[in-house]
């Protein structure tokens, strides 16, 4: 079945949601926990069953810029790892909401891809906005799988 642009929004929002459980279990439970619930979350919205993903995180660089597995993808989200010494875990910020607004999008069949700005805002109020861009791909259940996932810090003059 084609991917629809509620399809879209919908795995948009299990992203947001998820990044926001990571935050909630953090502060609530302690990193074991929250290092638990990031490893389901990222299980169930990154692709890591078509092979090498394509992920450049907001705060990443050196040698480390590029994520291609599971590993340096849950590393982004809740640190912890050795082998990216650098992360110091996006979803243990606090984040309380996480709102997307769409530039464009791109969808053909069983792949779709999302072009668009993340705002996030921490128990603090503060917020982050970053520029986004994901690349979906329909597995055989229908559901969405992030298979490209870049993000980067708006430009600024």
């Amino acid at each position: 079945m084609p991917i629809s642009e509620k399809d879209l929004a919908e795995a948009r929002q299990a992203w947001g949601n998820g990044l926001i459980e990571i935050s909630d279990v953090f502060e609530r439970e302690g990193i074991q926990k929250a290092h638990s619930i990031a490893s389901k979350v990222v299980d169930h919205l990154y692709g890591f069953d078509f092979g090498p993903i394509l992920f450049k995180p907001t705060l990443s660089g050196g040698a480390k810029t590029f994520r291609e597995n599971r590993d340096g993808t849950l590393s982004y989200f809740v640190g912890q790892n050795p082998n990216y010494p650098k992360d110091t875990g996006f979803g243990l910020k606090y984040w309380r909401d996480v709102q997307f607004d769409t530039a464009n999008i791109f969808i053909e069949e069983t792949v779709a891809m999302w072009m668009g700005w993340v705002t996030f805002t921490d128990k603090n109020g503060n917020i982050t906005k970053v520029d986004k861009s994901w690349g979906y791909k329909q597995d055989p259940h229908g559901n969405l799988k992030i298979v490209l996932h870049h993000s980067s810090l708006p430009y600024e003059e």
